[in-house]
């Protein structure tokens, strides 16, 4: 079972990085403009977190077998109507339905180790499903990367059907069915959030791109946050309401301080992982000219430890009690950010990043299994639905955040070093390119153009053999300063885990788990008491 669960939980996940790799093979086969483009991305995303609340209550409505079961149909029959697009919108269109079968599938695989491990054995479970949540991201420009080499950017997609279909199979053979808990949806909680979180979440990933301002003549950046923040504060009024009415989020739940607690520790952690991944990513192509493929290599490593280091994690987490050990992961993780901030150099090699990756990794491992053990530790199986839905959302929503707020502190701190290294520079270009020069930097610095010198100095019409004139030079600026304006920005990460391991103290000590499980909690649902203790 628990294979099964991570099988889809990895093929859910993995699509979230995956379409970066293939985005050059898309613009030219489709004709995709740049805003299509950024659709085609983040679709999915939108989707996928804007409705994670309401796949988590269906699995309590219709039985969590039943709705991970119908997410892999979906997701699955998705990727080949992503494959077989023949437009943009075609594209589009499948990304935002991938993303409705992953919000069916990935709030059930947290509930279902909830509900099926007895407690002294969870802790190893989320080990590995967290190895697992680890891994996939980093994954994506790999197997992106080798499928767009030796094939097309359809395989990216493809890939996905013989998956879904294997995990379609031992689904249906090997997950038990559970309770179902509470016959009935909330119709106003589903809209209220939904419309919220996709207001929210679509100014945070659209924000930079529209310099946080107006969109068009009637919406604006800061509209949409205000409008969808207070469409979600009418949500928890309207939670609060109907508490004792099957709400589609039990806020009890929050009632419990360590419950609290984790929520924002996850939201602090997948902020950080966000916000190294993009700069990294982009230092590692744009300054040290890695290809796609050579970055993910060099990703690589700190995954594959974490994926090792979490079951153990895990397991003496479920052994010795997890709240120091995520403290200590904690630490270890804001500690391989600032080694990775004092050895990035315009010239480092691939080995000298390599301390600072792998001490990262090793706190991941050490981080990841114990969240998610406390988070859900305490929690019945009545609230489990509930519960995986707020921790899969604060997963997705801490993402998206730290990818928005990195993506503009990034952008600040480059363009004031670019524009005073550019400066400085140009008495060292003839004359004759020197203001072409000068305006390909400012291109980069205000974002007009992408992170890439010579697409700066073609995209201004400079000709080509004046571009190989200064080519050089500006890919030296633009190297230095990269690397100068890394460790700032990587300051952000790191003091978000440090925060978040002074919060962890404040975990309860109730940390260690009995020899034998407990009985599980089965008041109040709509099959007998049994069910939940046949399928432990």
């Amino acid at each position: 079972m628990l294979v099964t669960l991570c099988l889809g939980f990895f093929m859910v996940l993995l699509d979230t990085t995956i379409v970066n790799i293939a985005i050059p093979s898309l613009t030219a086969d489709l004709g995709a403009s740049f805003d299509e483009i950024l659709w085609i991305v983040n679709a999915y995303t939108l989707v996928f977190a804007a409705l994670l609340l309401v796949g988590s209550r269906l699995g309590d409505v219709l039985g969590r077998r039943t709705v991970l079961i119908t997410g892999v149909l979906v997701f699955t029959a998705a990727s080949l109507l992503c494959g077989l697009a023949q437009t943009s919108a075609q594209l589009i269109g499948a990304r935002a339905l991938q993303g409705v079968g992953g919000m069916l599938l990935l709030p059930q695989t947290l509930a279902l180790i909830t509900m099926v491990f007895p407690r002294e054995k969870r802790g190893t479970a989320f080990g590995v499903w967290s190895g697992v949540a680890g891994l996939a991201p980093v994954a994506g420009p790999i197997v992106g990367g080798v499928l767009v080499d030796n094939g097309s950017w359809r395989w990216i997609f493809y890939v996905n059907v013989p998956i879904g279909l294997a995990v379609l199979a031992l689904a249906v053979l090997v997950i038990p069915a559970t309770p179902r808990i509470g016959r009935s949806m909330d119709p106003l909680g589903a809209l209220l959030s939904t419309v919220g979180l996709t207001a929210v979440i679509y100014a945070l990933i659209e924000g930079e791109r529209y310099d946080w301002g107006r969109i068009n003549a009637v919406f604006s950046i800061p509209l949409l946050l205000g409008a969808g923040l207070l469409l979600l504060a009418l949500f928890v009024a309207d939670q609060w309401r109907r508490r004792d009415r099957n709400p589609l989020l039990p806020l009890s739940l929050f009632a419990g301080r360590d419950f609290s607690v984790m929520a924002f520790v996850t939201t602090a952690v997948l902020f950080s992982v966000a916000a190294l991944l993009l700069p990294l990513t982009l230092y590692l192509q744009s300054v040290l000219g890695l290809s796609p493929l050579q970055a993910g290599l060099v990703l690589a490593p700190p995954s594959i430890v974490q994926l090792l280091i979490a079951p153990f994690a895990g397991k003496l987490a479920d052994r010795v009690g997890g709240k120091f050990i995520l403290f200590g992961g904690l630490v270890l993780f804001a500690a391989g950010f600032g080694i990775l901030a004092a050895t990035a150099e315009a010239d480092s090699s691939r080995l000298s990043l390599m301390p600072g990756l792998l001490v990262a990794g090793v706190g991941m491992g050490a981080v990841f299994a114990p969240m998610n053990t406390l988070a859900m530790r305490g929690v019945t199986v009545q609230m489990a639905g509930a519960a995986s839905g707020v921790i899969s959302l604060a997963r997705q929503f801490g993402a998206v955040l730290g990818g928005a707020a990195v993506g503009a502190l990034l952008q600040s701190q480059l363009s004031s070093r670019i524009v005073v290294a550019a400066s400085d520079r140009a008495g060292e270009v003839p004359p004759g390119v020197r203001d072409g020069f000068v305006a390909a930097m400012h291109s980069i610095a205000d974002g007009s153009s992408s992170f890439s010198p010579l697409a700066a100095l073609a995209r201004l019409g400079i000709p080509e053999a004046q571009r190989a004139q200064v080519g050089a030079l500006a890919s030296e600026v633009f190297g230095r300063s990269f690397a100068e304006a890394l460790p700032p920005t990587l300051l952000l990460p790191i003091a978000t885990l440090v925060v978040a391991a002074l919060l962890c103290l404040l975990l309860s000590n109730r940390d260690a788990v009995p020899a034998t499980p407990e009985r599980p909690e089965t008041e109040d649902v709509t099959e007998p008491a049994t069910a939940v203790q046949q399928v432990r």
